[in-house]
């Protein structure tokens, strides 16, 4: 089973998870920039957390054989707060670099007028860059964040089927499918999706334009949950092609619209990054 987590926080996870998600068959990852937890006070907090998911994290990663990109952006969250909005004048440069394959997590926490105005001007940053957008729909009113997220988006100049409108569940997933976008899943204990859930989804809905991800992060989440998918899919009586399709090929073609896809390891061999190893000062 080979499987490309497109939404998981690495940054949060240890080198242990990497070495068991390449042994659950994991070959690729696509990390989110998202809320770190506490509030950053200024745009330079940004730039450096920007840096290290286009450096630190594709080596970290590299060296268990699992080639990894990102998605950027200002989220949602701190789209509240008058310290961080100042990212978005930041964006452009990064986003022009080959590691990024998406504007992103965009979207929705409060819905605020704030929220308002980071989405919209971020879905014309990535019309601007050629890119899709991973839009982040609230975890609270779903249904109506949904509905609010989708308006914006037909508004904006980029198509709404280069958006992967994520966070999705039994109540959003309809209107979701027949916008156009594709559809994202995150299978998460107590908060979001679990493997149950989600084969149901999956035989209602069907696997097409579907991405089941772990959207692992600092909170009590698990990296392997979409290998679990995969063995639910199978025990339900899916075939090894609809796996193929949720945990790899639609993943892939959704990111491929960037350009940028790139399905090899950072550079392996590479001793160091920045003089810098996971070793902790072995050699």
């Amino acid at each position: 089973m080979r499987i490309f987590d497109p939404h998981i926080h690495m940054t949060s996870r240890t080198t242990d998870d990497y070495e068991a998600m390449r042994a659950a068959g994991v070959r690729a990852v696509v990390e989110p920039a998202f809320w770190l937890g506490q509030p950053r006070t200024s745009p330079a907090s940004f730039v450096d957390y920007f840096d290290s998911l286009l450096g630190w994290e594709p080596y970290r990663a590299a060296q268990y054989g699992i080639a990894h990109h990102c998605t950027l952006a200002l989220n949602p969250k701190e789209a509240n707060d008058p310290r961080c909005t100042p990212v978005l004048d930041e964006l452009p440069r990064y986003l022009a670099k080959d590691g990024v394959v998406a504007l992103g997590e965009i979207g929705y926490d409060s819905m605020t007028p704030a929220e308002d105005h980071a989405l919209a001007a971020q879905l014309q940053l990535a019309a601007d860059h050629g890119l899709p957008a991973l839009v982040h729909t609230p975890h609270r009113d779903k249904v109506t964040g949904l509905r609010r997220t989708l308006d914006v988006v037909r508004e904006s100049k980029l198509p709404v089927d280069r958006v992967l409108v994520d966070h999705l569940n039994e109540t959003t997933v309809a209107e979701a499918k027949d916008s156009g976008a594709w559809l994202g899943f995150s299978v998460y204990p107590d908060t979001k999706m679990d493997e149950d859930r989600m084969v149901a989804v999956l035989r209602a809905y069907g696997p097409e334009r579907v991405l089941v991800n772990s959207a692992a992060d600092w909170g009590r989440s698990d990296p392997l949950k979409t290998r679990k998918v995969g063995d639910a899919m199978l025990a339900a009586g899916f075939g090894e092609d609809d796996v193929d399709l949720v945990l790899w090929r639609n993943p892939v073609a959704f990111y491929a619209l960037s350009g940028r896809l790139d399905l090899t390891p950072a550079d392996a061999a590479a001793a160091t990054h920045e003089g810098n190893s996971i070793l902790r000062g072995g050699e």
